[in-house]
């Protein structure tokens, strides 16, 4: 198994240093991670707050400064995705949340699948600077890229026993909690529900929120 990129540098962007990668894996499990495996129901957690990284990467690309640094999530997490997949633990789909942020790649879910999903808004955690950078910037932070986080799809069966493992991966995993879940074929929207009770639908976006980030 491998994976390519392929990026593009704006005319006159690049400082001239250009540092190409590639990767090689094998699988070693018998789980079909794939979205082909989410079904009804299932529950999705995600591992930590989000916003980080794309507005770390915008104050520093603009210049812009803010009474406290904020500071990108990028992170490792092999450890503990290696962890869930070897706990025996019936994962259905696990997707990082960079390019688009959560609502991009959960959009891109639910259109292949054709399933609903709905989320909690109150589940998702967003640190308030960079709520109130995004306020200011006039972004909605559900579409702001990431480096350290990811969704799982499992059973509710399995969700106290995922969580478990993820505490014992502080930094990668101390936040994995519960935020939506998986609804019926009967469309494939996804919602999200505020505060008060009422549901709004999160679209995929036309363009992009901020400039490509790498």
């Amino acid at each position: 198994m491998g994976f390519a990129s392929s990026l593009v540098v704006d005319r006159g962007k690049g400082i001239g240093i250009f540092i190409n990668t590639s990767g090689i894996g094998v699988i070693t499990t018998d789980l079909d991670i794939a979205p082909r495996s989410i079904r009804e129901v299932d529950v999705i957690l995600l591992n930590g707050n989000i916003g980080r990284h794309g507005i770390a990467i915008i104050a520093a690309r603009e210049g812009l400064e803010f009474e406290t640094e904020i500071q990108s999530d990028c992170m490792a997490l092999a450890e503990l995705v290696m962890a869930l997949i070897e706990s025996g633990e019936e994962i259905h789909t696990m997707r990082d949340l960079t390019r688009g942020g959560l609502a991009k790649v959960l959009n891109e879910l639910a259109t292949t699948t054709n399933l609903q999903i709905m989320l909690e808004g109150s589940a998702i955690a967003v640190q308030e600077d960079v709520r109130a950078v995004c306020e200011i910037l006039r972004l909605d932070p559900l579409y702001v890229a990431n480096e350290g986080r990811f969704i799982t799809f499992l059973p509710e069966s399995e969700v106290d026993k995922a969580i478990a493992i993820a505490r014992n991966f502080p930094e990668a995993g101390g936040q994995m909690t519960v935020i939506g879940k998986v609804g019926d074929r009967s469309n494939s929207l996804v919602s999200i529900r505020g505060q008060i009770g009422v549901s709004r639908i999160l679209s995929m976006l036309s363009g992009e929120q901020l400039p490509r980030i790498c």
